[in-house]
Formats: C-alpha cells, sequence, structure tokens
C-alpha cells in the first residue's frame, strides 16, 4: 500500500508531500492542473519508462520518494530478498534524476538499479487506464491473468513438471543418438584398438615394473659373482660360524664371569640375528639374479609392447588399463545401442503422454475458467450500459511450451453482431475505460488487494447514471485495498475515501502545480465546481451535496 509519496523539483513541482490512505483516493482538478505528472512521477520511482526531462527548469535535480507499506507475506519481500536488500515492514523507494540525465535510485538506503525498481514496482501498483500497455491490455500477460484468475497454480506446476521432464528424456535420447552416431564413425577403429588392449593386458605399474626387472637382469652378471661372495662371507664358513664359535666360548666362560659376560653375550646374540637376516636377504637376490637367458628376452618383449601402444595412442604407458576400459565402454555401448536406444524412446513417449494429459488438463481448465470470467464481466457491463457489448476469453492452441500449449487473449465485440477483437482496437475511449473497469473487478475478487490499483481518467467519455456505476465499481474494488484514481467525474469523486484537489498556479511568472487535501465542506465545493465549470451555483452545490450524501 502506497503510504507516502514526496516530490521535489520535477515539471511544474517545486515541492509536494502526499499521505495516501487505504481506501478510494480520488484526485481532481482542471485539465493540465499536472494530475498526470503525480502518475509520471511515481512512475519515475518506480522504474518506468516515461519522459525524458523530468528536472524542473533551474533546478539542479529533481527526486522523488514514495513509502510503501508491505504485509507479512507480500511478494515485493522476495524480490527484495532475491537483490540482497533490506527487508521490512516499511519500503521506501528515492530515484534522482539530474539536470543532465542522470538517474540514481536507492531502496531503503541502499543503492540499486532501475531493473531492481521495476521488479518491485509489477508486485506495488497496477496502473489502469486507456493507454496502459502495461496492464490489461497487453495481450501477452493475458493468460497470466486468466491463470490467476482460476486459481490454477497446481495445474500449471504439473504442466511445467511434465515439460521438464518431457525435454529432459527428449535430450538424453539426442545425445544418445549423437554419441552412437559418433561410436559408429570410428567402429573399426574401436574393435581393432580393443582387441590389441585386451591382447596385451597392461596393467597400471606393469611398465616401472618390467623396467626395474630389465635392469636388473641386464647387470645380473656383473654383480653376481660380488653377492654371491659376499654370502659365503656371512654363512657358516665366514662371520657366521666365527660368531657361533665366540658365543659358544662366552656361555661357557659366562657361569665364572659372574655376569660380566651377560651384556656382550645378548648383544652378539643380537648381532647373530641381524647377521642371519642379511644372509636372508642376499641368498633371495642371489635366487632373483638366478634367471633364464629367455626371461629377459621376454621381458624386454613385453616392456616394449606397453611402451609402443601407449605411443601409438598418445598416454602413460599406465593410463593403457584406464583406455582399456574406455574404449571398451563405449563398444560395449555400441553392442547395446539398441536396447538402449529402446528404451530412452520408451521413456520419451511415457513423458509425452504425461504432457499431453497436463496440457490438456489445463488447457480444459482454462477454457472452463475462460467462460467463467466471460459471465462474470457480462454480469459487470450491464450495470455500465455496456449490456449490448460481448467480452470473450479466446483460449486458442499455440506452439507448447512448459505452461502448456493455449493463447490466450480478451476481445470484445461493442455490439451484437460486430466482429470482435482486442480490446484497444475495438473499443471507443469511454467503452475501454469500462470494459477495463469490469474486467478489473472480476479479477480482484480471486487476486486479492495488496497492490496498489490506479485509474488514470478511466471514466472518461461517461457521465451521469454509467458515472455512478463506475465510481461504485472503483470504491468497491477499493474495499480492504487501496486504489487512486485521477478523474474529472463529479459522481466519482463524491464516492471517494479520501480527495485531493490538483491546481497550478503562477509565482514570480512560474508555474507551480499544488496537491491539496479537502475536507468535507471543501470536497463539496470542488465537486460542485465539477459539476458547474468556473460559476458555481446554489444549484451545482446542492448537486454536491446530494452526491456526496450519496
Amino acid at each position: 500500500m502506497l503510504r507516502a509519496l514526496e516530490i521535489r523539483d520535477l515539471l511544474i513541482i517545486d515541492r509536494l508531500d502526499l499521505n495516501f490512505q487505504p481506501g478510494l483516493n480520488v484526485l481532481t482538478g482542471e485539465t493540465g492542473a499536472g494530475k498526470s505528472i503525480l502518475l509520471d512521477s511515481l512512475g519515475f520511482v518506480l522504474g518506468w519508462r516515461g519522459r525524458a526531462e523530468l528536472v524542473r527548469a533551474g533546478a539542479a535535480q529533481g527526486e522523488v520518494t514514495a513509502v510503501f507499506e508491505l504485509s507479512a507475506g507480500h511478494a515485493a519481500r522476495a524480490v527484495l530478498d532475491e537483490a540482497g536488500l533490506p527487508v521490512s515492514d516499511e519500503l521506501i523507494l528515492r530515484r534522482v534524476n539530474s539536470a543532465d540525465g542522470r538517474k540514481t535510485a536507492w531502496i531503503n538506503d541502499r543503492r540499486a538499479s532501475g531493473e531492481v525498481l521495476r521488479r518491485l514496482s509489477e508486485t506495488l501498483v497496477e496502473l489502469h487506464g486507456q493507454h496502459d500497455d502495461r496492464g490489461l491490455l497487453n495481450p501477452s500477460g493475458h493468460r497470466d491473468i486468466l491463470d490467476a484468475y482460476a486459481a490454477l497454480a497446481a495445474d500449471l506446476a504439473a504442466t511445467r513438471g511434465a515439460w521438464t521432464e518431457q525435454r529432459g528424456a527428449r535430450k538424453r535420447l539426442a545425445e544418445a543418438e549423437a554419441a552412437l552416431e559418433e561410436v559408429r564413425a570410428e567402429e573399426d577403429f574401436l574393435r581393432h584398438a580393443v582387441a590389441e588392449l585386451d591382447r596385451l593386458a597392461p596393467e597400471p605399474g606393469e611398465e616401472t615394473e618390467l623396467d626395474q626387472k630389465r635392469r636388473m637382469m641386464q647387470a645380473a652378471e656383473r654383480i653376481r659373482a660380488d653377492i654371491a661372495r659376499a654370502g659365503h662371507s656371512l654363512g657358516n664358513d665366514g662371520a657366521e660360524g666365527a660368531m657361533a664359535d665366540a658365543l659358544r666360548w662366552l656361555e661357557g666362560a659366562a657361569e665364572g664371569a659372574e655376569g660380566r659376560l651377560d651384556a656382550a653375550i645378548a648383544a652378539l646374540t643380537r648381532a647373530m640375528a641381524e647377521l642371519d637376516e642379511a644372509a636372508r636377504e642376499v641368498e633371495d637376490t642371489l635366487d632373483l639374479l638366478d634367471f633364464d637367458p629367455r626371461a629377459l628376452e621376454d621381458t624386454e618383449e613385453r616392456l616394449f609392447a606397453i611402451r609402443g601402444l601407449a605411443r601409438k595412442h598418445n598416454v602413460l604407458p599406465d593410463e593403457l588399463a584406464e583406455l582399456r576400459e574406455t574404449l571398451s565402454a563405449r563398444l560395449s555401448a555400441l553392442d547395446h545401442s539398441a536396447e538402449e536406444l529402446d528404451a530412452l524412446n520408451a521413456e520419451v513417449r511415457r513423458t509425452e503422454r504425461a504432457y499431453d494429459a497436463a496440457a490438456a488438463a489445463l488447457t480444459e481448465a482454462r477454457r472452463a475458467s475462460a467462460a467463467r470470467l466471460d459471465a462474470a464481466v457480462a454480469g459487470e457491463l450491464a450495470p455500465l450500459k455496456m449490456e449490448r457489448a460481448v467480452f470473450r476469453t479466446e483460449v486458442t492452441e499455440a506452439p507448447e511450451g512448459p505452461e502448456g500449449r493455449d493463447a490466450v487473449a480478451f476481445t470484445v465485440a461493442t455490439n451484437p453482431g460486430a466482429p470482435s477483437g482486442p480490446l484497444n482496437k475495438i473499443a471507443s475511449g469511454g467503452e475501454l475505460s469500462r470494459f477495463l473497469l469490469a474486467l478489473k473487478v472480476c479479477l480482484s475478487e480471486e487476486q486479492g488487494g495488496e497492490v496498489t490499483m490506479i485509474f488514470d481518467e478511466i471514466d472518461r467519455g461517461v457521465g451521469g447514471a454509467t458515472a455512478a456505476a463506475v465510481g461504485r465499481r472503483l470504491a468497491a474494488l477499493a474495499e480492504g485495498g487501496q486504489v487512486l484514481v485521477v478523474t474529472h467525474s463529479p459522481q466519482v469523486a463524491a464516492l471517494g475515501a479520501h480527495h485531493w484537489r490538483v491546481a497550478k498556479r503562477v509565482e514570480n511568472d512560474i508555474t507551480l502545480s499544488s496537491v491539496t487535501p479537502l475536507g468535507e465542506g471543501e470536497r463539496e465545493d470542488e465537486i460542485a465546481r465539477m459539476l458547474a465549470g468556473d460559476t458555481v451555483t446554489p444549484e451545482a452545490r446542492a448537486a454536491a451535496r446530494a452526491l456526496l450524501i450519496g
């Protein structure tokens, strides 16, 4: 809900502070007094695209501040949160336009872009009028309007989910077919490569192990004699025998040495254990070095085969095993491609049936809701003296998408038998205003009242009982919410809960606009002026009082 609007140095406004209220707020004044400037100013702070030159002549910059009150579940809170802006019950928008054309905006004292302002504005304000291309006159939004009226959130969610599954299944099928084509193009290479790798069956780390074994065998003859001599020196005829004799002699003498040889015996025992370990290692090494000369040839042959295959496939030798698995998997996919494609095609058909069912249910719900909306609008048109006009919500087939395969358009025929067409193409100014009002009244019953609705001279071209009917519907729309209406109709103005008069004045040869809140007596004067013109007669005052009394 719009609580306050502060304007500084915009067009012919030098300083203006307005405090709006819930309910029906009416703004009246003579043509050219500046009523449209108020809407331009509000549009400016909301980020709407409008006039290029807004700064008042002679001022360095123009500025507009708008204060909105947000309910606990207001949609603006999600926009603020997504943009990383402070969220509270009060929303303050401020935008400055410098004389050189630069525009700067703040949201709750944080710098913000015009795009964020526009996204917020969609949750805060609806502007309706004869030249409104952002609201009900914009055909691109008619389907969303019908869906909201019909409360089709669950049907839409089901259709979007089915669409997502269908697209995913189709994508997986297309990817599998493309992969299959790629594999088929290299089938001969794959079969040859896999067969070659299977025959060799290389293992990770095998190339390093073979290289070490080869080098050892090549050096075996040179080092084997030295290792054998070392082994002989460690055996019974060498160190092991000598140490065994020493241990036997010490153990024989230990009893008479009164324990002084115990440490030496223990150390010698440990040394013999280590000596035994060394002898075993030497013996094992000699066993390894004792090989058949053909083993070296076999080792070299396998080593060179592994290295050659690695070069052929441009990988490291240790990567050959992984390459074998990869190529085998691709070959297996080729061999089992028919089964996989059959399964993927079945999944595509299943998701297509699911989407068809969801989209068909959505179409049926839309057509039923369209008929209900048409009947509701027809009921509203009669009191607006348009009982012969026909409003129709057309649901036609459109390319399928996440929200079904329907196009929705609001069309009208102003007289029976006359061709129907888009709202803004068929109806005259006054008729268009009444169509929009009737439609909005019907939609508001389903959509609630968290958005401030603004009607810009929507009563133009109507008067008398019709204008009174327009006023009553505007008042009904304002119940539980907030409506701002710029009007030239005394019947509409008399039904306002809050009334402002917009007027021009000249100070020092400069034209300025002012907006004054009106009390009960002042409202009577203003409505009498609207009835009588420049000269307010007693009869006009009496008529004004009658309108205010209702």
